[in-house]
C-alpha cells in the first residue's frame, strides 16, 4: 500500500509537467506553421494564380495556397509520431504484456491508442487552419469534405504510425520512416506547389507518390480545384486505411514483434 500511495503521489506531482509538455508541443506545431504561412506571402504567388480565387489579392495567393499542404504536413507528422510512440514505449519498457494479457479486443486497442492520436492530430490541424485565417484570406468551398479528408488522413497515418511502432525494434528505426520517407514524400507531393507546374516527365513520376493524392484532395475541398481526380484521391486514402487496418489486425492477432 505504501508503494502504491507513493506511486500515486509521484504521478500527481508529474501531472503539471506532462500537461506543460503537451501544451508546448501543441503550441510549437501551430507557431511553426503560422510562421511558414506568413513568410510565404508575397509576389511569389503568381505561379498558383490559376488555382485559387482571382478575387484574392496577388500578395495573398501563395499564403492561401500552401495552407492545405501545411495542415496535412502537420497532421501526418503528428499522427505518425504520436501513434508510433504510444505503442513502442510499452514494448521498450516491457509493459506490453499487460496489454496482451488484458481481455480487450483489437478494436478496443485501436480505439484507445489510435483514437487518442487521431484526436490530437485533428485538433492540431484545425488550430493551424484557424491560425492561418489571421494571416491570409481563406474560403473553404466544401467544408464537409474538408473535415472528411482531414479525419481520414489523420486516422490513416495514425494507423500507419501504430504499425511502425510495432515494427520498430529501436528508437532509430522508429524515427527512420517519418524523417527519411514521409517528410520527403510530403515536400515532393505538392504541399507547397501545384504539380501542374512540373515538366511532363517529372509530373508523371510525381503521380507515383501517394501523398500527392491526399494533398490534392484536401486542397480541392478549399479551392474547388485539384491536380488529380478527387474520386481517385478519396479512393487512395481508403485503400491506405484498409491496408493499415488489415496489417495491424494481423500483427495483434499473431503477436508479431509484440511478444519478444
Amino acid at each position: 500500500r505504501t508503494h502504491a500511495a507513493q506511486d500515486l503521489l509521484h504521478r500527481a506531482r508529474d501531472r503539471p509537467a506532462v500537461r506543460y509538455q503537451h501544451l508546448l508541443a501543441l503550441g510549437g506545431a501551430v507557431l511553426r506553421h503560422a510562421a511558414c504561412v506568413f513568410l510565404h506571402r508575397g509576389p511569389a504567388a503568381h505561379p498558383v494564380k490559376a488555382l485559387v480565387f482571382p478575387a484574392i489579392a496577388l500578395d495573398q495567393l501563395a499564403g492561401a495556397f500552401i495552407v492545405p499542404g501545411l495542415i496535412l504536413l502537420a497532421v501526418m507528422t503528428e499522427s505518425i509520431g504520436n501513434a508510433s510512440f504510444g505503442i513502442f514505449f510499452p514494448k521498450w519498457s516491457g509493459t506490453i504484456y499487460e496489454l496482451l494479457s488484458a481481455p480487450v479486443s483489437t478494436a478496443e486497442i485501436l480505439l484507445g491508442y489510435v483514437g487518442a492520436a487521431t484526436s490530437k492530430s485533428v485538433m492540431i490541424g484545425l488550430i493551424i487552419l484557424l491560425t492561418s485565417t489571421f494571416f491570409v484570406p481563406l474560403h473553404i468551398e466544401h467544408p464537409f469534405w474538408m473535415l472528411v479528408f482531414l479525419l481520414l488522413t489523420a486516422l490513416t497515418f495514425c494507423l500507419f504510425g501504430f504499425l511502425l511502432g510495432i515494427w520498430a525494434t529501436s528508437w532509430e528505426k522508429l524515427q527512420f520512416v517519418p524523417l527519411l520517407v514521409i517528410t520527403p514524400l510530403t515536400f515532393l507531393g505538392g504541399a507547397f506547389y501545384s504539380i501542374d507546374m512540373l515538366p511532363a516527365p517529372w509530373r508523371t513520376v510525381t503521380l507515383f507518390n501517394p501523398v500527392v493524392y491526399l494533398i490534392s484532395g484536401f486542397r480541392w475541398s478549399f479551392f474547388g480545384k485539384s491536380d488529380v481526380d478527387v474520386v481517385l484521391s478519396f479512393s487512395i486514402i481508403l485503400v491506405m486505411l484498409v491496408t493499415c487496418l488489415a496489417l495491424i489486425s494481423w500483427m495483434i492477432r499473431t503477436g508479431w514483434r509484440m511478444r519478444h
